[in-house]
């Protein structure tokens, strides 16, 4: 019997008739509500959408033969991805099908921001010829900003450059050589802010990007800066633009999506210098039609062959592999994410290492793993599938090394980012051939579990710090659930991980960041260090031959005489080695300060 599948959004005709040709049954049913969808999706093995459907939880609960979940687009917002996956079933998308449609859209709001072309066409469709009201500024020789320099943000810098406009861009994931190939300047974003005459968005929502152009960065912004964001809404404190806006300091800003959508009402509505479009980046012809048609030649490959491609839960993986593979992959992608979260600074290059069992596997799915979950911390579309080709575009220098020798563990796999301020590396085995344990932090041997919300703090090695976190964490109610410790020397860095219950707020952060006082802990390390030293501990070994020698001398005598003085003894073997090894331990300290 032939798989079904259900077009619950507006679709091209394209994408029925691919349908249709490969053999898969195909319903055209839109604008159902969720009560209409849930009655009828029990007899689907597919499912085609845009943004309009909402795929729940609830919903999958009544997707008896659901396998597989089809987004003609690039954005998954409005789909339950753990809760599919947790349903076993999978969630594609089309990442690259709109890219030069959305490219398209932000420079022509780069035109309409320049020239006012909105507010003329009002002005003189109204009756009133305000020629000398609208005074635009070209293009040519200015500066465009670009947040984001992946697939859409390099499109827009190569149309720019066709405009004469200078390109810096502002990307973690972008390589100078890719930033050279692309002819735009690679800066960091304070730079970015400065310098551009305009600033277009192009970065995925993230915990990291969320409202990147904040207050706070857009005070940092060029007086009479322009803005274009036709990404994601979210992206920009709406709030501070608009005092931005009315203020002066911005001269314009075209918004083509927004922090809560449909926005039929929003603060910034009628706000000067304002340009609105409702979510248009991916709307023309072309667009529609490439998406819909790469939709449903990768749902009808799954459902007649079993290809998975762009899928955004699972990986592609032969049947046989997967078994093994799935503990591997699942340490990968845990290793990538901390790695991701924790280097800093410009990141050129990510080095995936394995040794005892782990080299004897399949090293790609383990490796798209690990730039999964390493991206996955700056984009919201990665997945196990495109993540090799997202870390190719950017220029991510990514090596794969096995190694033959025998370690500490029966299995090891290394992660290494290279970045600006050197080799970050985290390192990772499996217990029980299942279990995920993190073993190597930074260069700090720790055993922790990895799940998750986890607390990664660096001190100094000091006495009551332990205590004093656990007390700012006990007034914020979190609840700690393991905790792992592990320092390179007595005194010296030491690190924390934590398991908590619940999630760790920036407020109870930053009441962390300030436990420890530096000058104390200067002084107690010089002490430690001191007392752990070289010198001290050559003292000690200088006290306890001297002791040694001189309770043989006084041995010696007392089998000679037999009547040597008890003082005597004990100044021989206790005074006299003390005062040698105290002398040597107030040297030591002497040197260390």
């Amino acid at each position: 019997m032939s798989p079904k599948v259900l077009i619950s959004d507006k679709l091209s005709p394209a994408a029925v008739q691919i349908f249709k040709d490969r053999g898969v049954a195909a319903d055209v049913k839109t604008g159902l509500d969720k009560d209409q969808l849930a009655a009828i999706i029990g007899d689907y093995e597919g499912l085609a959408i845009r943004s309009a459907t909402k795929v729940t939880a609830k919903l999958l609960e009544r997707a008896a033969k659901l396998k597989v979940v089809g987004r003609a687009g690039i954005g998954v917002d409005n789909v339950d991805i753990p809760a599919a996956t947790q349903k076993g079933v999978i969630v594609m998308n089309t990442p690259f099908g709109n890219s030069i449609t959305t490219a398209e859209h932000a420079i022509a709001m780069l035109f309409a921001l320049a020239r006012e072309i909105p507010q003329a066409d009002l002005s003189t469709q109204s009756g009133k010829w305000e020629k000398n009201r609208f005074m635009g500024v070209e293009l040519a020789g200015k500066t465009l900003g670009l947040i984001g320099c992946g697939n859409i943000g390099s499109i827009v810098a190569d149309r720019a450059h066709g405009l004469k406009m200078k390109v810096v861009a502002y990307d973690p994931f972008l390589s100078p050589e890719r930033a050279v190939e692309l002819g735009v300047e690679k800066v960091e974003l304070d730079e970015l802010l400065s310098r551009a005459d305009f600033i277009t968005l192009h970065t995925p929502l993230t915990d990291q990007t969320r409202n990147i152009l904040s207050r706070e960065n857009l005070a940092k912004t060029k007086k009479g800066v322009r803005i274009v964001n036709c990404a994601r809404g979210g992206l920009i404190d709406e709030a501070a633009l608009k005092e931005g806006l009315e203020s002066g300091h911005v001269a314009g800003a075209a918004l083509d999506v927004f922090a809560q959508e449909p926005a039929k009402e929003n603060p910034l509505f009628g706000t000067p210098g304002l340009i609105c479009t409702p979510h248009l980046g991916a709307s023309t012809t072309e667009a529609q039609v490439n998406v819909a048609i790469q939709i449903a030649e990768q749902m009808a490959d799954f459902l007649l062959l079993g290809g998975i491609t762009n899928a955004v839960n699972v990986p592609s993986l032969s049947a046989e592999e997967a078994p093994r593979l799935k503990p591997y992959m699942a340490l990968a992608e845990k290793l990538g994410s901390l790695v991701g979260q924790l280097a800093r600074g410009s990141i050129a290059g990510l080095s995936i290492e394995t040794e005892g069992a782990a080299a004897e596997l399949n090293m790609k799915p383990i490796t798209g793993a690990v730039l999964a979950g390493f991206m996955r911390v700056h984009s919201d579309t990665v997945n196990m599938v495109n993540a090799p080709f997202l870390a190719k575009e950017r220029g991510l220098d990514v090596r794969e090394v096995r190694h033959d020798r025998e370690g500490d563990y029966h299995t090891l796999l290394r992660v290494t980012a290279e970045t600006s301020s050197g080799p970050r590396s985290v390192a990772g085995t499996l217990f029980g051939n299942a279990a995920p344990r993190l073993v190597e932090l930074f260069g700090v041997k720790v055993e922790a579990d990895l799940a998750g919300d986890m607390l990664y703090v660096v001190n100094e090695d000091a006495p009551g710090f332990i205590g004093r976190l656990g007390t700012v964490l006990g007034e914020a109610g979190i609840n700690i659930g393991t905790f792992h410790l592990g320092r390179v020397d007595a005194g010296g860095e030491a690190v924390l991980l934590l398991s908590v219950d619940e999630p760790v707020g920036p407020d109870v952060i930053a009441r962390v960041e300030k436990l420890v006082l530096i000058a104390v802990v200067t002084a107690r390390q010089a002490l430690r260090r001191t007392f752990a030293g070289p010198s001290v501990r050559r003292s000690l070994v200088v006290a306890l031959v001297i002791g040694t020698v001189l309770n043989g001398i006084n041995q010696g005598p007392e089998i000679l005489s037999g009547h040597w003085p008890v003082w005597w003894k004990l100044v021989l073997t206790c005074f006299v080695p003390f005062a040698v090894a105290s002398y040597g331990s107030y040297a030591a300290f002497r040197s260390a300060e």
